[in-house]
């Protein structure tokens, strides 16, 4: 007699476990509860971004464009002298300028460099340079990845554990001598007062340094499950 193919030999052996399992999860379930626990914290901004622009007017075009990428290059080669700061290019457009008569008058343009630091006192030091040719679009704080999900990590522990006591509070009040766990669902976020800053008008001198505040950031984890009550 010839041998069964393995693979259909490794189907055979999971079958019943797979059919017991199906049995099990069609049986009905009595005394099911759904809640949730969370824990929370209030965690330092550390993280700063910032967006500085420079827009001009031009007739021409081209003349336009050299002055702008000029600013820009001298923007980002002085936000190299800055250790701890990253600096990148942002958005940059040129569009047309219209006379309420519809003909061109000439050309606008704009573009930005975006900086991310969490030493915020270069950071303070590079926008108050860069703030002599270029304006302060906006600025905001947060907490950075790293720290987020080392928070993350630790909450989550408390908000199972808080699962877990809430669960025995509901199995006694339900008279239960047990509980199944039957699904859970683990998930974080966080919210806060993101302190912003946003300047209009340029200055024509270096400017002082801005003191920066960041506030900090409450971060949430929700733990979000199914238990079942048994007698």
């Amino acid at each position: 007699m010839k041998s069964l193919h393995p693979l259909l030999a490794l189907i055979l052996l999971m079958l019943p476990a797979a059919v017991a399992l199906a049995a099990e999860s069609e049986q009905p379930r009595y005394n099911v509860v759904e809640f949730q626990a969370e824990a929370q914290r209030e965690v330092p901004n550390d993280l700063l971004n910032a967006t500085l622009y420079v827009e001009l007017n031009d007739a021409n075009a081209a003349a336009l464009a050299d002055a702008i990428n000029k600013r820009v290059n001298e923007a980002l080669r002085v936000a190299k002298e800055h250790k701890g700061v990253r600096a990148r290019s942002g958005n940059n457009q040129t569009y047309p300028v219209y006379s309420k008569n519809n003909a061109l008058q000439g050309w606008r343009g704009r573009a930005e460099i975006r900086i991310e630091s969490k030493d915020f006192n270069a950071a303070s030091a590079l926008i108050g340079k860069l703030q002599a040719n270029m304006q302060l679009a906006g600025m905001s704080f947060s907490v950075s990845p790293e720290s987020g999900r080392a928070v993350q990590d630790e909450l989550s522990v408390e908000a199972i554990k808080a699962f877990k006591t809430r669960a025995d509070v509901l199995r006694t009040a339900l008279t239960g001598r047990r509980y199944k766990l039957v699904r859970l669902n683990v998930s974080a976020g966080h919210s806060g007062p993101q302190p912003h800053i946003a300047v209009r008008g340029l200055a024509q001198e270096a400017v002082t340094a801005p003191n920066l505040e960041s506030g900090v950031s409450l971060i949430t984890v929700v733990a979000r499950g199914t238990i079942e009550i048994v007698d």
